[in-house]
């Protein structure tokens, strides 16, 4: 693959990592690969184990987390981080933010129904009772901010409290950065042992694919190991088309996270205005959002069937708006509110989105108070 020739700015790595050596005629994109095996005496062997689509995806995600070489591609982002829960021992012990995508409070929910793994849930935002959950733990999962009420870790002084109170002893350290992306943040740097993304959201950035990654700190090549040969024997990976799509998203990754968040500190500053919203939730450094409406659950969901322009749908992270009522899941934990809606600020004009969203919250807050 193409290598630069000095340390790039960010902007710069998504748009010129990962592309063929430069050759006279030679193509500008990685080519897909479509085969199921190789033929014998070179590296590859089988396209369950590697195929050179994926590897031009891998060599930008570590790139992008600062693990070089250490990223993992997977079929979703399930997938991923089924091959994370994988690391944990029969019977081993899992600590969890209460507050956590759904999806894996249903994968930790459904293994602790089993036997195979027991969970401890604690509030992500005391660092204390982070390091202190994690005694005799073999995994903590991250998530900052949470999905979806947006809480903040302060990841640096969790890794510094697992190291002094256990030392060598500390569990391994996952993060899911799907929020974030590598762009706002590298949790490698802070000493995290793997960092998993559903690719699906911004990474992808345009709601047409599935794909997972996880990438290891460079000091974990055993981690990076093991998860790879969970994504080996499990068939959890991706189609060469999958990840060539995932790859061509990235190279917009910038511009898109921009513009997104851009609008979204425009949004949010109204929302805190709105007579229809009661609280807002924005740590900042991305473009998701959260609201709490008048109303209760009924008017939430009137809410969320008026918009016009914003997609009520389940996902986030494309170039179009999104936005859901997240309890109406079942998976989703009691002590999100009702009333939430999550929002996932597309690449739209933030005018037509402010209008849109607004002549929503004023239909559907006045439908559910006349409902009653």
């Amino acid at each position: 693959m193409e290598h630069l020739p000095h340390a790039a700015r960010a902007a710069t790595q998504v748009v010129a990592l990962g592309r063929p050596e430069r050759a006279p005629g030679a193509a500008v994109n990685v080519p897909v690969t479509f085969t199921s095996t190789f033929v014998a005496g070179g590296p590859t062997i089988y396209a369950r184990t590697s195929n050179p689509t994926w590897e031009a995806l891998e060599e930008v995600l570590g790139a992008l987390e600062e693990g070089p070489g250490m990223a993992l591609a997977f079929a979703s982002g399930m997938g991923a981080l089924a091959a994370v829960v994988g690391l944990v021992p029969a019977g081993g012990t899992v600590v969890a933010p209460r507050h956590v995508y759904n999806g894996v409070t249903g994968l930790l929910d459904e293994l602790a129904a089993t036997g195979a793994l027991r969970v401890r849930r604690v509030d992500p935002e005391d660092v204390e009772s982070v390091v202190a959950a994690c005694e005799g733990a073999s995994l903590l999962l991250l998530e900052s901010p949470s999905n979806p009420m947006m809480e903040l870790t302060d990841v640096p002084a969790v890794m510094r409290g697992l190291r002094t109170r256990y030392g060598a002893e500390r569990p391994v350290v996952a993060f899911d950065n799907t929020f974030a992306t590598p762009l706002g943040q590298q949790p490698l740097r802070w000493g995290v042992d793997l960092v998993v993304h559903s690719a699906t959201k911004y990474l992808a950035g345009h709601s047409d694919v599935l794909l997972g990654a996880v990438v290891a700190h460079p000091e974990r090549a055993d981690l990076r190991e093991r998860v790879h040969t969970y994504r080996t024997l499990h068939g959890a990976i991706p189609g060469p088309m999958e990840a060539w799509l995932v790859l061509r998203g990235i190279r917009t990754l910038h511009v898109r996270l921009e513009r997104a968040s851009a609008s979204a500190e425009v949004l949010v500053a109204r929302l805190e205005e709105h007579p229809a919203v009661q609280h807002v939730r924005y740590p900042g450094f991305g473009a998701m959002v959260s609201i709490e409406v008048d109303g209760g659950a009924d008017a939430a969901d009137a809410v969320c069937d008026a918009t016009r322009l914003w997609m009520h749908s389940t996902s986030l992270g494309g170039v179009e708006s999104q936005l859901e009522r997240r309890r109406r899941h079942v998976l989703e934990v009691d002590t999100v509110p009702e009333n939430l809606i999550r929002l996932s600020v597309g690449v739209e004009d933030v005018e037509d989105l402010w209008a849109d969203l607004d002549q929503a919250l004023r239909h559907g807050v006045r439908r559910s108070l006349d409902g009653r």
